[in-house]
């Protein structure tokens, strides 16, 4: 029995890579809500915290296997799942999808994500005001100088005309680019990749708005 259960939020920018990825490998799989925000945060919970000691979402158990990190698990699902590759096959394209998603993974999201807000707001008495500054700051700034990158790399997709693991990681976050109030307009290549990838299945199921914990007043039919 190959059975694959996904530890999720449905708002979480990095579930929603590895949301993307089960799809396209059109693997069938359970997903468990665990809510960042109720009862202190499910993440914190004991019975949680023995499969991500980090207290963090994705979660992915494969046969009770259990790998954490958005980038470990789609790797993971590339390397079991042949159909479908998120990589180019040349070194030099694997090297380049990569750089322009650890951009994302290491140069944007750490720096935005919920921890470190709530560290920023709790511990730095940090004022919404300024948390939504930050966020601008470093998300746009990140953008920007991806654009730069894709005006070498992309074609209808960020690295040529296939889905690679580089529009997983894009996808996601000009979905939290836009949540912040930030605008891609000036980001040509941003904004067409974000057109071309929102009308594949893969991505319209893993939309944050159409998750089995989505709230009502979110959901829509994506």
């Amino acid at each position: 029995m190959n059975k694959f259960t996904l530890y999720s939020y449905f708002r979480s920018s990095t579930a929603y890579r590895a949301r993307i990825a089960l799809n396209i490998k059109e693997v069938s799989y359970q997903q468990i809500p665990i809510h960042l925000l109720e009862d202190g945060g499910q993440q914190h919970k004991q019975e949680y915290l023995k499969l991500n000691p980090a207290a963090e979402v994705p979660t992915l158990v494969h046969n009770e296997k259990v790998i954490s990190q958005s980038f470990a698990i789609i790797e993971y699902l590339d390397e079991i799942i042949a159909d479908h590759p998120l990589f180019p096959k040349d070194a030099f394209g694997r090297a380049k999808v990569r750089q322009i998603c650890e951009n994302i993974n290491c140069g944007i999201h750490p720096l935005t994500n919920l921890k470190v807000m709530q560290y920023l707001t709790n511990d730095m008495n940090s004022t919404d005001e300024l948390n939504s500054k930050w966020q601008q700051h470093w998300i746009k700034k990140g953008l920007v100088a991806l654009e730069k990158i894709l005006e070498t790399t992309s074609g209808t997709f960020a690295y040529g005309d296939r889905v690679s693991c580089a529009d997983i990681f894009i996808i996601p976050q000009i979905f939290s680019a836009n949540r912040f109030g930030i605008c891609i307009e000036d980001c040509p290549h941003l904004k067409k990749i974000n057109q071309n990838c929102l009308v594949l299945e893969a991505f319209k199921n893993a939309h944050p708005f159409c998750q089995p914990d989505t709230p009502e007043n979110l959901r829509t039919n994506k």
